[in-house]
């Protein structure tokens, strides 16, 4: 697997109100905001470009919304701001898509001549499965390291229930199965000479 010289990592909703776990029930993957933190680091130290996507929810009781705490990135991302030699951008989104936020982060990837990104961030099978699944149709080289992205239990239909693991690796069928993304761990992105 190559990674371009300018490939961009999507750093999807990694804010402060997904903490509150009576809001949003039980997680899986307590590794992944070690990893995400580890990719921001590889990103910003070779100078790759970075997206910070954040989510102003429009629903009056979510953590996400603006004006509330839980709005902000969390610690770690936001301490990363700012600090690396490549591009940054601040995408804010009212959506699943960060395709679908403000500034255009279509225009801004082709304008850099950016083909090829890296998603990562919360949810797996939310924020972060729509971004990929778009970029995929948008055309896009998209690589999605499953251990960098976390989500929670989730009720549907019927009664179903489904385990936030069990989605998460229903997410990485679909995206790597559907041909959207190439689905990969961290350690295929970190540890590459």
């Amino acid at each position: 697997m190559e990674i371009a010289e300018n490939a961009a990592l999507v750093v999807v909703d990694v804010q402060k109100g997904f903490e509150e776990e009576g809001f949003w029930g039980a997680r899986n993957n307590p590794g992944a905001d070690d990893n995400i933190a580890s990719l921001i680091d590889a990103w910003q130290e070779t100078g790759r470009p970075v997206v910070f996507v954040r989510h102003d929810s429009r629903k009056p009781q979510s953590p996400l919304r603006p004006g509330y705490a839980g709005n902000g990135f969390k610690e770690y991302v936001e301490r990363r701001r700012g600090k690396g030699v490549g591009a940054e951008l601040l995408v804010t989104k009212s959506v699943n898509s960060a395709f679908y936020g403000e500034p255009d982060l279509d225009a801004w990837l082709k304008g850099a001549g950016v083909a090829q990104f890296v998603v990562v961030g919360i949810q797996t099978n939310m924020c972060v499965e729509t971004t990929a699944r778009m970029g995929g149709n948008l055309g896009y080289e998209v690589i999605v390291p499953l251990d960098a992205t976390h989500t929670f239990d989730l009720e549907g239909p019927f009664g179903w229930r489904r385990s936030a693991q069990e989605l998460a690796e229903a997410t990485a069928v679909s995206l790597h199965g559907g041909g959207f993304a190439k689905v990969v761990t961290t350690r295929e992105l970190v540890d590459r000479p």
